[in-house]
């Protein structure tokens, strides 16, 4: 990607048992577009003692995207407070959208409790325009079949949400946005620019890319302003993922997993979680103590 605005290395963190893989925000980019939080799970190969556990928690003024990738078994049990009760698995796609408040668990399904299983995956939180922030709660599961994907001189692409390339993933976004995968086993050149737009982020899951005389590896994000630049060479056994879009005109706060247009409306989130007034997950009846962290 020419004229490169920054290079983040991928940071753990925990959740729900296990670590995974931190990419945004961090000091000098808080959001790449629309989207203001990515998360890598995994890789992870959980024991039959081990799972996922990720106790009911609130969210609003966001849509979060879920997305397992294309390897072993693996799965997440997503269950809501609008009364969703769906398991996720390799290749489709979860997206719930939080608006004035919705509260969700995520955790190792039941058939899987028992056994060793595989988890793999990216977890992102997209913005919701400021005129949808207090939006009705949804939910929409978009299987793998329901997902564009296509071919271009031996280079695997597949649009997991948003439009690019002529092409509308089955996931309903509120803004102009855009995140794909893309796999190459051979040495490529990708000069993609003119079918993105807005700013622009890279994310290296396996192997390497060269841009401009440097190499960079997995675990690695890079960032232009600029989506109209994007180009680079795939090495062999590569795979990327790119997401981006038109930022908003409104800065965007973030607290835990509240996102929204102003402080007032972050802390008046906090209160009524503090105080039990998100409603509840059904059939989950944990609980996650509001954590005590600055607002960014």
């Amino acid at each position: 990607m020419s004229n490169i605005d920054f290079i983040q290395e991928e940071k753990a963190a925990d959740i729900g048992n296990f670590l995974v893989g931190r990419l945004l925000p961090f000091r000098q980019k808080r959001s790449i577009g629309p989207f203001v939080f990515i998360d890598h799970m995994g890789p992870a190969c959980l024991a039959d003692y081990e799972n996922l556990d990720v106790p009911p928690h609130p969210h609003i003024g966001l849509s979060t995207l879920t997305y397992l990738f294309d390897e072993f078994d693996g799965g997440i049990m997503h269950r809501d407070s609008i009364g969703t009760e769906i398991e996720i698995r390799p290749g489709a796609v979860n997206w719930m959208t939080a608006g004035k408040g919705v509260t969700h668990s995520e955790r190792t399904p039941e058939r899987l409790r028992s056994q060793d299983k595989y988890l793999h995956g990216l977890q992102i939180w997209v913005a919701l325009p400021k005129h949808l922030e207090f939006m009705e709660p949804e939910f929409f599961h978009i299987e793998s079949k329901d997902i564009p994907v296509w071919q271009d001189d031996n280079v695997h692409y597949k649009l997991i949400a948003g439009e690019a390339f002529g092409h509308k993933s089955a996931v309903p976004v509120y803004s102009p946005l855009y995140m794909l995968e893309i796999k190459s086993a051979e040495e490529k050149d990708i000069n993609i620019g003119e079918h993105l737009f807005g700013e622009s982020g890279l994310y290296i899951l396996e192997g390497e890319i060269e841009n401009q005389g440097h190499t960079y590896g997995p675990k690695q994000i890079l960032i232009t302003k600029d989506a109209h630049l994007c180009s680079f060479v795939m090495k062999p056994g590569t795979t990327v993922y790119i997401f981006g879009g038109e930022p908003f005109p409104e800065e965007r706060f973030i607290f835990w997993n509240f996102v929204a247009t102003s402080r007032d409306i972050i802390e008046q989130a906090k209160d009524d979680w503090s105080n039990h007034r998100f409603p509840k997950v059904i059939n989950d009846d944990g609980y996650v103590p509001l954590p005590e962290t600055r607002l960014k």
